[in-house]
């Protein structure tokens, strides 16, 4: 019998996968009503510690107690039967369903027709969905596809999901990696909510500033093991240092050798792109990037920064104005040929752009250069030098492969394939690097090593297109800001002459 002090415990639990132990022995209680934190480097082990919680895999050794009681979770509906629900990191929802339909899915009301046949009594879910999204603040229209609606209402419908099953126990895994500052503040509103209802609150996260912000108690996962649990009042930099097993910086540092601009190497000419819903998301910008400059665009989520990066990448058409690379137009090049005339990217979606998800670490890091020796000759691939390589670089950015080289991309955790993709993109000699939100769902330790090597890409004359919906991160690394509002380039800055306050007046649109 477990400790009823606890709503849930875990006891020594300890699970391995072929090559890697992802947690080694791991004790921890947490209690009713509360918000409880993992924090840890990519692949510690949270994701995995909770998804024996909700019955995805079974412990190897240890145990897991539900209100006392010891609990054998062989499945996520023997997870479900006993009140608890996860958000995954990456949705799992059926596009072309309804709200309502994704979230009644495999719990359908079902009534009869004349007492003889049955039909799913929609009408009666999409009222008990509303109720449910009036009384928490998850407002959502039922009758609206997957579709049809944004990632932030996409969180609404799976935050509904286990509200509808009576979830008493909650699990978010890293719930604001794609939300922008303002949802996020809506989400941690939900969440107090949720508390105050007496629900109980796990919360996967790598932000420091959301466990001081919204947690009760920390625990931090380092390689697996528990290395500590520690109350939210602890301080960023104990929790930091805890989480790397080292001293970290929280802040972008300043490059050893000050900025030495050279030529330009980017020059966008008003430079119109339309977006999917064929209106212009880019409109008219204008600006130009030197080697050894690393060009910041600051802005809110929604206002045109991916459409101005993939059109530069050359992944969609401007339908207006032009892009010179090193003086030479590509404007109408293709991905490959922009690849080639030197441009690296970063794209926002790791696993619909950045990687093969069905390829291994080898493959997706050799995807740019395979054709060159030595990693084939005549149109013969030589394996060999793809792995020897992909070691490399997995020491080097510390990219954490159960099975190496040879790991499928698709069974990594999320922050260790952007991890690979950095990898892939900083190895190329591309004289523009363009970054699109590099550090989102990285830990503490991995976002310093990915600023040094900004820092040091640009100190080696490379030319950096910097999208990030973290000002902070814009204000540390950038040389130059350029904010843009409603698809168009507001303001251009000079980044040791402006402040926090002023550039996010321009963000809003208050500036002009």
């Amino acid at each position: 019998m477990a400790s009823s002090e606890y709503i849930v415990e875990f006891r020594g639990v300890t699970k391995k996968f072929p090559g890697i132990t992802a947690n080694d022995d791991i004790s921890i209680g947490i209690r009713r009503g509360e918000i409880f934190a993992l924090l840890g480097e990519n692949g510690a082990g949270k994701s995995t510690l909770m998804s024996m919680l909700y019955g995805m895999y079974e412990p190897d050794a240890g145990d897991i107690f539900i209100r006392g009681e010891r609990v054998a979770l062989s499945s996520p509906s023997a997870a479900t039967a006993l009140g608890i629900g996860m958000v995954h990191q990456h949705f799992r929802l059926v596009p072309s369903y309804t709200i309502a339909e994704n979230i009644v899915l495999g719990m359908e009301p079902v009534k009869k027709a004349a007492e003889l046949f049955p039909y799913v009594d929609i009408g009666a879910a999409s009222k008990r969905i509303r109720d449910l999204s009036k009384t928490y603040g998850l407002e959502v229209d039922p009758a609206l596809r997957i579709e049809q609606v944004g990632v932030s209402t996409q969180q609404r419908v799976e935050i509904l999901k286990m509200l509808y099953r009576d979830a008493e126990i909650l699990i978010f895994d890293e719930p604001t990696s794609v939300l922008t500052p303002r949802e996020i503040e809506f989400l941690m509103d939900v969440m107090r909510g949720l508390r105050e209802s007496g629900r109980t609150i796990v919360l996967i996260t790598h932000k420091l500033e959301e466990i001081k912000s919204i947690a009760d108690r920390v625990a931090v996962l380092r390689r697996g093991k528990l290395a500590a649990i520690l109350p939210a009042s602890a301080s960023a930099q104990e929790m930091a240092d805890l989480t790397v097993g080292r001293p970290v910086s929280l802040s972008p540092s300043s490059s050893s050798l000050r900025a030495r601009f050279r030529d330009v190497v980017l020059q966008v000419e008003n430079l119109s792109v339309r977006g999917e819903n064929g209106l212009d998301a880019v409109k008219g910008v204008s600006f130009s990037i030197r080697g050894g400059e690393i060009f910041a665009i600051a802005g809110v989520s929604g206002n045109g920064q991916i459409e101005l990066a993939d059109a530069i990448a050359g992944l969609v058409p401007p339908c207006g104005g032009r892009i010179l690379l090193n003086g030479r137009n590509v404007t109408s090049d293709g991905v490959g040929r922009r690849t080639e005339a030197g441009v690296s990217y970063i794209p926002e979606d790791r696993q619909r752009y950045g990687l093969v998800l069905d390829f291994t670490v080898a493959e997706n890091l050799a995807i740019k250069k395979y054709r060159r020796a030595p990693y084939s000759k005549s149109g013969i691939l030589n394996r060999s030098a793809f792995r020897t390589e992909a070691e490399a670089m997995i020491a080097r950015y510390d990219i954490r492969a159960s099975g190496g080289a040879g790991t499928i991309a698709r069974f990594m955790s999320g922050g260790n394939q952007q991890k690979t993709i950095i990898a892939r993109e900083l190895s190329t000699d591309s004289s523009l690097m363009i970054f699109v939100q590099p550090t989102r769902g990285l830990d503490v330790g991995a976002i310093e090593n990915i600023h040094r090597r900004m820092l040091g890409e640009r100190d080696k004359g490379r030319a950096i297109l910097l999208v990030s919906l973290e000002l902070d991160e814009v204000m540390g690394l950038a040389d130059t800001i350029g904010v843009l509002y409603g698809g168009r380039l507001l303001k251009i800055f000079p980044a040791d002459r402006t402040t926090v306050g002023e550039v996010g007046e321009y963000m809003m649109g208050a500036a002009s």
